[in-house]
């Protein structure tokens, strides 16, 4: 999705004398969080809804006839009210998850910038869990060369959440890639957290097991 003119605003409240003061109240508690943690999600996502609602309300047809245009109206107006929202709160420094979410949003028209922003995600959290989610959304858009290539790119294996690392495996287990996957699963076991590896290490081998028999055909 590109930036457009209106998408700057339509995310933002406007209070309005037909909202309820009880919706108004909830969006600014929401409002609140994010401000106190912009990678909270549950906020995000909570927030998200009350804009999308709004901006799917303000968006109106005349003619019956005119409901699927109108309904992919609705569904444009959401959108960048949403993309409003997660620009407004990328400006902070230390938010990644709505980098996350606009690149979830501009995928499908811009992969190149999808990925840059996914990758700057990456870049602003030390943990490791922004990786693990950008990999995850290009894994999701069946793009697994493309999460691969992130992956190894940022991926910190004994500083990173374990998770970061199950992503890589199976993002190279779905690019057909067997001898990176075994490589980066023989890093991801150095991990100082040896009972979250162990937890997810069954799963791993058995994909990757299974892949070495689409490859072999044994």
């Amino acid at each position: 999705m590109r930036r457009t003119s209106s998408a700057s605003t339509i995310g933002a409240r406007r209070p309005t004398t037909g909202d309820r003061r009880g919706d108004t109240l909830h969006e600014d508690a929401l409002r609140a969080m994010l401000v106190d943690d912009p990678n909270n999600s549950r906020a995000f996502q909570a927030l998200s809804e009350v804009v999308r609602r709004r901006a799917a309300e303000g968006t109106h047809a005349d003619d019956p006839l005119s409901a699927p245009e109108d309904e992919h109206a609705k569904q444009r107006a959401a959108d960048l009210a949403v993309w409003a929202l997660g620009e407004e709160l990328a400006g902070n420094p230390r938010a990644w998850y709505p980098l996350i979410e606009l690149a979830r949003l501009s995928l499908a028209d811009d992969q190149d910038a999808a990925i840059r922003r996914l990758a700057t995600a990456a870049d602003r959290d030390p943990t490791g869990q922004a990786l693990a989610e950008a990999i995850a959304v290009l894994r999701e858009a069946g793009l697994p060369v493309e999460a691969l290539g992130l992956g190894v790119g940022h991926w910190r294996a004994k500083e990173h959440t374990p998770e970061a690392g199950r992503q890589v495996v199976l993002a190279a287990v779905e690019a057909d890639r067997l001898f990176d996957a075994r490589h980066h699963l023989e890093i991801l076991v150095t991990h100082p957290d040896t009972k979250a590896v162990a937890a997810i290490r069954g799963e791993l081998d058995a994909q990757i097991a299974h892949l070495e028999q689409q490859i072999t055909g044994t």
